[in-house]
């Protein structure tokens, strides 16, 4: 049995792309969404919080509510499909994210919920990118520090939500962070693929 389930957030409007489905966009002939979908291959569920799509079978799909209602609503969706001590949260446009990245990661997280204690290091782990900024849909959680911090906020902010947990910031090589919010970055992508 895993000791991980991943959730990968595919909705959102993709304004800065014009509207296009940011997640079924192709880098070497591949959907983004599918790519980051094998930097988890251990996981034991796949949820997708966003539309089904034919390249995911494996996958377990949910819709935030209200849709379209943002990471926040997307969250709390797509956690309750969650059965793992850890969860593995990433957006659905990583196409520089690999399974070592992920393994990084949940490293940092330790195993399951034993040996955690709220208010030290532990709770979850996240990239940072090359000037520092933390990266909140790139990262690994203990599952119930994850549903407890959930359940008590009202906010919209990832951030606000995960930033309190105090996550490990790891900082890893090969830019496993950048995601694809623009037609610049697509080009910067898919030129080096």
């Amino acid at each position: 049995m895993s000791g991980y389930d991943a959730l990968i957030l595919a909705g959102g409007r993709a304004s800065r792309l014009g509207g296009r489905d940011k997640p079924g966009l192709e880098v070497g002939g591949v959907p983004l969404i599918e790519r980051v979908a094998a930097a988890v291959p251990g996981a034991g569920r796949l949820v997708v919080v966003g539309p089904a799509r034919p390249g995911l079978g494996r996958a377990v799909f949910r819709t935030e509510d209200p849709p379209g209602g943002g990471p926040v609503p997307a969250l709390r969706a797509g956690l309750a499909e969650v059965t793992a001590p850890r969860t593995v949260l990433l957006a659905a446009d990583l196409p520089f994210l690999r399974a070592r990245h992920v393994e990084a990661l949940l490293d940092a997280v330790g195993g399951g919920e034993e040996g955690y204690e709220k208010g030290t290091p532990g709770a979850g782990a996240l990239l940072v990118d090359d000037d520092g900024r933390e990266q909140w849909l790139v990262g690994a959680w203990r599952t119930a520090v994850l549903a407890g911090a959930l359940s008590a906020y009202g906010g919209r902010s990832l951030r606000g939500l995960l930033a309190p947990l105090d996550p490990v910031r790891l900082h890893l090589p090969g830019e496993p962070w950048f995601d694809c919010d623009t037609l610049d970055d697509l080009t910067h992508v898919r030129s080096r693929t």
